[in-house]
């Protein structure tokens, strides 16, 4: 019995032991086994069909490793093909190479095709053209360099000439030596001075010459702070003689080892969608890094801000694209931005200024909302902004119907690297008699960068975002919500796979579902102490109206064209069930700015075999262009998009 006892309990208490070496173990990787379980069970759920029908799917796109790009800017084509642009993509390196990126992706087929790029069109600003050729202007001339990093000494020269008759260009390496200090410095660029103004007076014939200006940026021939300057000096030009070395000179004040600010470029293309190829056109008046380009009622193309030769903001010279003859004119007055303002065409021809911006800029200098009348420069304040603030980095929206011109502002920052950020969201009509924002719902978190996206069933997906400037301290939020403008409400929908901040942004494509791109954090770890790495993956969000039982869909699928209040007839099997009908603008996404969406609401009648829609006679509401056309079902499913090609208004 003794023994019998004691195998028993030598057996149980073995088996006591494994237990506690298995409990103990469990206990020192109980998170990880606890993760790996919430995980595998969090894979199980998102993919359940009761889920995705409630919250919607995200996807990864399979981009072959050589089309893998740090994707800046992102616009659809009324090919249905997406144009993804990184120029030298915010990497120093390939801006010194020259090797600038473009790439053409089809969602369809998931095909790629390299656009050779002649330009660096790093943050450079675009929108769609009446033709549907993308428009992109602006870009990259220079590189910026911290304090510290900066080893030669150099500045801003304003060069002048007093010939009337003659303009003077200076090529690149043009050297500016100083007439008291003796120190020479370079012309980084090749600058044209005009010709000097002459005016004669009618009465007493007294002719009166007024000299003209330009500037360029120029270095200190060498390394070292015996170079640099702190007085105004005049410098002679070498390698003029006789009248033009009198007539043009320059005129620097300090000369110096400040930090310098990125620099930007005049080049304008137009990227043809048909031959897939970029088109140079005349340059703008003003070089322009971090511009916003809104696209007018008749087709011309407004383009305003950004940083410019010399890295300073665009003093308020504004012009006018013509895509007729391919050439920029001044606005005859001016008006300051920050760079990247979100401005949109309202339904009276007057452009709308919510506040938001992306980066550069005075805290106290054209900050304030408004509405902009361009025929007179009239700016009119639009109050009641919560958080006035953070809107730096903030999402702009023209909410859905565009007739209702409502406009949302969500999320945003302080002003440069602020860690101030905010969770607001604020709604404008500017119907009432009196516009004022008020607070819509909160967002999701406190968000920079948050992604708006317009969805065919009158709804807007939100995604993203970071709490802190580039994503900081692991401040990416991995959260997405859909709001209802007629509701007033949001809702929590699927998570994103990844984060995403500065350089990301979102679109609609023709089949209703939504990419998202891009992500540039400043760090890769929560102590800051690594760099980040560009986030090259794009992903595609299938809302919730994609996971219904039928659809309905728009037998005639060829392009058309439609005037403004034109009608056209589309054939679909189940017309009694067509609730609405609405034509989107396709979108042009960067830093935080996508004025180009709009989704405009139709009339239409039914028939026995299909819908005759009426497009509205406003230019201002239906600027030309290409458009999605979307037919939606009572239950807010919408049919696969039909292109339709909007003329300008007639004279």
């Amino acid at each position: 019995m003794n023994f019998r006892h004691y195998r028993v309990s030598r057996r149980t208490r073995r088996f006591a032991v494994g237990s506690a070496v298995v409990l103990a173990l469990a206990g020192m990787n109980g998170p990880a086994i606890w993760g790996y379980a919430s995980h595998q069970y969090h894979d199980y759920k998102i993919n359940q069909p009761e889920y995705k029908a409630k919250n919607g799917h995200w996807t990864v796109v399979d981009v072959p490793e050589r089309y893998r790009i740090n994707t800046i800017h992102a616009a659809l084509l009324h090919t249905g093909k997406v144009l993804l642009v990184a120029g030298s993509g915010n990497n120093a390196a390939n801006f010194r190479a020259k090797s600038f990126r473009t790439v053409l992706w089809d969602p369809v087929n998931n095909t790629y095709k390299d656009i050779p790029t002649p330009k660096d069109l790093f943050c450079a600003g675009h929108t769609q053209l009446p033709d549907g050729r993308l428009l992109v202007a602006g870009g990259t001339q220079r590189y910026e360099k911290l304090d510290g990093d900066v080893d030669k000494a150099g500045g801003l020269m304003v060069v002048h000439n007093e010939d009337p008759d003659k303009p003077m260009t200076l090529p690149a390496g043009t050297r500016f030596t100083g007439r008291k200090n003796g120190k020479t410095f370079e012309a980084k660029d090749a600058v044209l001075v005009p010709r000097a103004k002459k005016e004669q007076d009618k009465q007493t014939r007294k002719v009166t010459v007024t000299v003209s200006t330009a500037r360029v940026y120029v270095e200190a021939l060498q390394k070292g702070h015996r170079y640099e300057t702190g007085l105004t000096d005049n410098y002679r030009v070498e390698g003029l003689a006789g009248k033009d070395a009198q007539n043009v000179y320059g005129i620097a004040n300090k000369l110096s080892f400040d930090k310098k600010d990125f620099q930007g470029i005049k080049d304008t293309l137009e990227f043809d969608p048909e031959a897939e190829r970029y088109i140079t056109v005349d340059p703008m008046n003003e070089a322009r890094w971090y511009p916003t380009l809104t696209t007018l009622q008749d087709g011309r193309v407004l383009s305003v801000s950004g940083l410019d030769e010399i890295g300073q903001v665009v003093p308020g010279k504004n012009e006018i694209y013509d895509p007729k003859t391919k050439k920029w004119a001044y606005l005859p007055k001016e008006r300051f931005f920050p760079t990247y303002p979100a401005l949109f065409l309202t339904d009276k021809g007057r452009i709308f200024y919510t506040g938001s911006n992306a980066g550069y800029g005075p805290a106290d200098k054209g900050r304030v909302p408004g509405l902009w009348d361009l025929t007179n420069n009239e700016f009119t304040e639009v109050p009641g902004m919560s958080d006035p603030d953070t809107l730096e980095t903030s999402m702009s929206v023209l909410l859905p119907p565009a007739q209702d011109q409502r406009y949302m502002v969500l999320g945003g920052g302080g002003v440069g690297e602020d860690k101030k950020s905010t969770a607001k969201t604020r709604i404008v009509d500017l119907h009432d008699p009196s516009p004022r924002f008020r607070d819509g719902p909160e967002l999701y978190a406190k968000a920079r960068y948050p992604s708006s996206v317009i969805l065919p069933d009158d709804t807007v997906l939100t995604t993203n975002g970071s709490g802190d400037y580039r994503g900081r301290s692991d401040s990416n939020i991995l959260k997405a919500e859909i709001y209802d403008p007629a509701a007033g409400k949001g809702r929590a929908v699927a998570d994103p796979l990844v984060g995403r901040n500065y350089h990301s942004g979102a679109l609609l494509l023709p089949d209703g579902r939504v990419m998202t791109f891009g992500s540039d954090s400043l760090f890769g770890d929560k102590a800051n102490t690594q760099p980040g790495v560009f986030q090259q993956q794009i992903d595609l969000y299938t809302p919730p109206y994609l996971y219904r039982k039928g659809r309905p869909e728009l037998k005639d699928t060829e392009p058309r064209t439609v005037e403004l209040g034109g009608t056209a007839t589309y054939r679909t099997d189940r017309p009694r069930d067509i609730a609405k009908v609405r034509l989107i603008r396709p979108g042009s996404f960067t830093h935080v700015t996508n004025v180009e969406q709009r989704s405009i609401a139709l009339e239409f009648t039914k028939a026995a075999d299909g819908i005759t829609v009426t497009l509205p006679k406003d230019p201002s509401l239906v600027p030309p262009g290409w458009y999605m056309l979307h037919a939606v079902d009572g239950r807010g499913t919408p049919s696969p998009a039909v292109w339709v090609k909007v003329p300008p208004a007639k004279s």
